[in-house]
C-alpha cells in the first residue's frame, strides 16, 4: 500500500492503551505515495483529479502536474516560514487548491486543519487558537447556489483578535470578490505558490508524525481536536478505499462528493484515492446549482463509476423525483457508497434502484472523524446487504480497529509536539 522511506522494526506497538502506534520506527511521505511514486512508475499522465467548478469552469490535473504543483506549495509555505510541526489552518472551498494544501503540509511535515467553509468566524478562530496555528489558507470566496460567496471576510473577523500565532495568510483568488488587504501578512496564492520553484525533494517523516488535526463540529459541547499521525491513517485509507469500493483505479473514475472540511473528504478525497493511484472528480458547489441534475450531468460526463455520497442527498433526489436522474446516462456506475448519517431503507432501495440501475452493490459505511477511516462496510459482491444496515464489521476493521492513532481529548499538547 506504501513505499517506505525507511522500514519500520515493529508493526504495532499496544503498550499504551487506548493509544496505539503503528510501524513503529518506519518512515513515510504521505505526499511521495500519493504522487511522486506513480509519476516515478510511469502514472505522470493519467489524470489525478477532475475538477468541475460550480460555475461550470472546469480544470483537469495529470498526476505529473499536480505533483508540481504540491512542490511548488511546499516550497511556498517553507518560504512563509512553515516548517516540520508547524500547524496551517486550511479554510477553503472544494477546489484543487484545497487538496494541494494538504499534500504540501504533509509533503514538509506541517500538520494541517482544515476548518469547513461554512463555518463562522468565531469558530474558526477558536480553531485557529487551540492549534496555534501559522500560517492560514484560504480564497477571496466560493460560489453558493450561483451566487459569490465570502471566505477572507472570515479570516480577517477571526485574527482581529490580538494574541494569535497566525503570521501569514496565504489568498486563492477564486471568484474576484474585493477584500480587504493586511500588507505583510497577507499574499495572494498567483504571487507566492504559482512563482515558487517546482523543484523540492520529499523525505520521509516518522510513522507517528503528526499528520492532520480535526475538530468536531462542537454541537454537544467545545470542538475536540482529533488528531491523526501518519502511517497507520494512510495505511487504513488506502485499504479500505481499495477494498471497500473494489477500486481498478485503471479504469475506475470515482467521486467522493464530502467537502474536505469533513473527515471524509481528508481520507477519500485528499489522501486515499490518490495513493492508490485513482482518478477522482472533485466538484465546487451545491447538486441544485445550476440545475438539480448536476449530479448525474457530472457523472454522465467523467463516467463516474464509483459515487460515495450522503443519504441526505439522497433523500434530497428522492424529493426532487426520479424524472430527473432519468435524463442521464448514469450506466457507467457500479459501485454506489454511503456515508454520514444512517441511511434508510427506503432511501437505500431508491439509491439502488433509481441511481444503481438495480446493478450496482451499495456498501453503507459506518465511522467518525475518530476512527479515521471506514470500520463497518461490507464488500461489493462479497456481502449479503441488507437495506439500510451497514452489516458487520469489514474484514479490514479487524486490523484497523486502532490503525490511526487519535487523541479526541487534545486541548495543550502543542508544545509536546
Amino acid at each position: 500500500m506504501l513505499t517506505w522511506s525507511k522500514d519500520f522494526d515493529q508493526a504495532l506497538d499496544w503498550s499504551n492503551p487506548p493509544f496505539a502506534k503503528w510501524f513503529v520506527g518506519g518512515e513515510v511521505n504521505a505526499a511521495y505515495n500519493a504522487l511522486d511514486r506513480h509519476v516515478e512508475n510511469g502514472l505522470g499522465d493519467r489524470v489525478a483529479i477532475y475538477f468541475e467548478g460550480e460555475p461550470g469552469d472546469t480544470r483537469t490535473y495529470t498526476y505529473a502536474q499536480l505533483t508540481e504543483e504540491v512542490k511548488k506549495a511546499a516550497n511556498a509555505f517553507e518560504s512563509l516560514g512553515v516548517g516540520k510541526g508547524d500547524r496551517v489552518a486550511v479554510y477553503l472551498p472544494m477546489i484543487p487548491e484545497a487538496v494541494i494544501t494538504l499534500l504540501a503540509c504533509a509533503r514538509i511535515g506541517a500538520v494541517h486543519s482544515v476548518v469547513f467553509g461554512g463555518f463562522s468566524a468565531d469558530a474558526l478562530r477558536s480553531r485557529i487558537e487551540d492549534a496555534e496555528a501559522k500560517l492560514v489558507v484560504t480564497a477571496d470566496g466560493t460560489y453558493r447556489r450561483g451566487k459569490p460567496s465570502a471566505l477572507k471576510t472570515a479570516v480577517d473577523d477571526a485574527l482581529s483578535v490580538d494574541g494569535h500565532t497566525v503570521q501569514n495568510v496565504l489568498v486563492v483568488k477564486r471568484n474576484g470578490q474585493n477584500v480587504d488587504w493586511h500588507e505583510g501578512r497577507d499574499h495572494w496564492w498567483a504571487d507566492t505558490v504559482d512563482l515558487a520553484s517546482a523543484e523540492h525533494k520529499a523525505v520521509g517523516h516518522d510513522s507517528e508524525h503528526p499528520l492532520f488535526i480535526l475538530y468536531t463540529s462542537g454541537t454537544t459541547g467545545k470542538p475536540k481536536g482529533i488528531l491523526h499521525t501518519t502511517g497507520g491513517y494512510l495505511t487504513q485509507g488506502a485499504y479500505t478505499h481499495k477494498a471497500v469500493f473494489d477500486l481498478h483505479p485503471e479504469t475506475d473514475v470515482f467521486w467522493c462528493t464530502a467537502d474536505v472540511g469533513w473527515v471524509t473528504g481528508h481520507t477519500y478525497v485528499a489522501y486515499a484515492p490518490l495513493i492508490n493511484g485513482a482518478t477522482q472528480v472533485m466538484y465546487e458547489g451545491t447538486p441544485d446549482s445550476p440545475h438539480q441534475g448536476r449530479w448525474w450531468e457530472i457523472i454522465e460526463k467523467y463516467k463516474v463509476s464509483i459515487l460515495y455520497t450522503a443519504p441526505t442527498a439522497i433523500r434530497t433526489f428522492m424529493k426532487w423525483g426520479r424524472e430527473i436522474p432519468d435524463k442521464y446516462d448514469l450506466t457507467s456506475l457500479r459501485v454506489l457508497g454511503s456515508v454520514g448519517e444512517s441511511i434508510n431503507p427506503e432511501a437505500w432501495m431508491w439509491y439502488r434502484d433509481v441511481i444503481g440501475g438495480n446493478k450496482a452493490p451499495i456498501v453503507d459505511t459506518w465511522w467518525q472523524t475518530e476512527t479515521g477511516a471506514q470500520m463497518i462496510a461490507p464488500l461489493p459482491g462479497v456481502t449479503a446487504t441488507k437495506p439500510g444496515s451497514a452489516q458487520t464489521r469489514s474484514p479490514a476493521s479487524r486490523w484497523t480497529s486502532s490503525m490511526s492513532r487519535a487523541n479526541p481529548c487534545r486541548t495543550a499538547t502543542v508544545a509536546s509536539w
